[in-house]
């Protein structure tokens, strides 16, 4: 499944629930390569992706299910999290060391100019760790703020690692995985290092 087969999905369902299914099933059964390619396509809404709530919601939730297939490739246990609200929407385990750790995709259209600390999330991330040690947020490296923001000094403060769908597609490029002898939790506890 390309880019441009995965919109033709999301133009052609109505049913939320149906729909996030069919699409996961697929996804989770790309290759590597595929996976690859649609990590560099997929970090904002397209124009053809109707302004109602219902598509964007369904790539939203898309961007979740790349995510957690992501992390499998990179050698963890991920799955989309079924909770609606209050909640991150990718829980991801080390199936060789004893960690785990919440992540989230972000997205936007890319004319959607206005982006504050409050689209990001970073405090509810911190919060929604529970019982894990790591909160990770995906979104376009060259889309984070260029300038002073206040997700910065949230990332420090609450450990949340600031990663992207660059970083995603880079580990995955170089086969970079998880295993007994390769522990990645110094990836996901970046910002309290450098806090």
């Amino acid at each position: 499944m390309n880019f441009l087969e995965l919109l033709k999905l999301i133009n052609e369902r109505s049913d939320f629930l149906e729909s996030t299914l069919l699409i996961q099933n697929k996804i989770f059964k790309l290759h590597k390569k595929d996976l690859i390619i649609l990590l560099k396509q997929i970090g904002t809404i397209p124009e053809s992706i109707a302004h109602d709530f219902s598509q964007e919601k369904l790539y939203s939730k898309i961007t979740d299910i790349i995510l957690a297939k992501s992390f499998q490739e990179l050698g963890f246990q991920a799955a989309v999290n079924k909770e609606r609200a209050n909640c991150a929407d990718v829980i991801i385990k080390s199936f060789y060391h004893n960690y785990s750790f919440v992540a989230d995709a972000k997205v936007f259209r890319l004319n959607r100019t206005a982006r504050n600390q409050k689209d990001f999330k970073v405090k509810s991330m911190s919060e929604w760790k529970v019982e894990n040690e790591y909160a990770v947020l995906d979104y376009l490296f060259f889309k984070y703020p260029k300038k002073n923001s206040q997700i910065y000094g949230q990332a420090l403060d609450s450990n949340v690692c600031l990663f992207s769908w660059e970083h995603l597609s880079f580990l995955l490029e170089k086969n970079i995985k998880e295993k007994i002898d390769l522990d990645l939790s110094s990836i996901w506890n970046c910002s309290f290092k450098i806090a």
